[in-house]
């Protein structure tokens, strides 16, 4: 079998979000470089592994995937090591991957990229977006401030694959000046902690190239 290759830029976080389940099944592979300034992501070699020109890609022996959530399923359904990732059924485990993506993830994208992506790049972040974003992303946490009040994780007593596809996004606001958002509300807080300290994902943050200023 060939080896496991997970194509893009290792500071984007959706290659990290899928690096993170890779390493909680406790899987080998190697991250192929993919540079975005280049548009390395547009040139025929890329596009024959993902037509939308878009990271990450995964290969795993003959299968090629795209889609970070996507990814992150297949992962989760074919490797029995590691963590029960998609306990079934589980309502709650399928509802709160659906918030994920509709009502988290469109808030925090756009402030880790503002905040932390942009800044790296060298140029600086438009504050009416930011605001805009944290503030409709405060919204979206005082639910899940509810949420993890009345339970351990977002899927119940056990840490699920709603919980993981959060991860990335949540270290690298970690690294921004919004970072209050989780540090303000302690049930979101404990939860980070939390899943933050798993062996797995420090691991997966250790391998994060990181300029010194971040």
């Amino acid at each position: 079998m060939a080896p496991r290759k997970l194509y893009g830029m290792p500071l984007s976080p959706n290659v990290v979000r899928v690096a993170a389940a890779l390493n909680e099944k406790g899987l080998d592979f190697e991250i192929v470089p993919v540079d975005l300034r280049t548009g390395a992501h547009k040139q025929p070699e890329f596009l024959a592994l993902n037509p939308f020109g878009q990271i990450p890609a995964l290969q795993d022996g003959d299968e090629v995937l795209y889609e970070s959530r996507a990814i992150n399923r297949y992962i989760a359904t074919k490797y029995t090591e590691g963590p029960e990732l998609l306990p079934t059924p589980s309502a709650k485990l399928e509802v709160w991957l659906e918030v994920e993506s509709h009502h988290f993830y469109p808030h925090v994208s756009p402030l880790v990229f503002q905040l932390l992506i942009k800044p790296m790049l060298g140029g600086a972040a438009d504050p009416v977006v930011v605001d805009k974003h944290a503030h409709e992303l405060a919204r979206v946490l005082d639910v899940y401030e509810t949420h993890l009040a009345q339970n351990k994780y977002l899927a119940g007593d056990a840490f699920t694959l709603a919980d993981l596809n959060h991860m990335s996004y949540l270290f690298c606001l970690s690294k921004t000046p919004k970072a209050d958002l989780v540090a303000s509300r302690p049930h979101v807080k404990a939860w980070w902690d939390d899943i933050s300290a798993r062996p797995a994902f420090q691991k997966t943050v250790a391998a994060i190239p990181f300029p010194p200023s971040a």
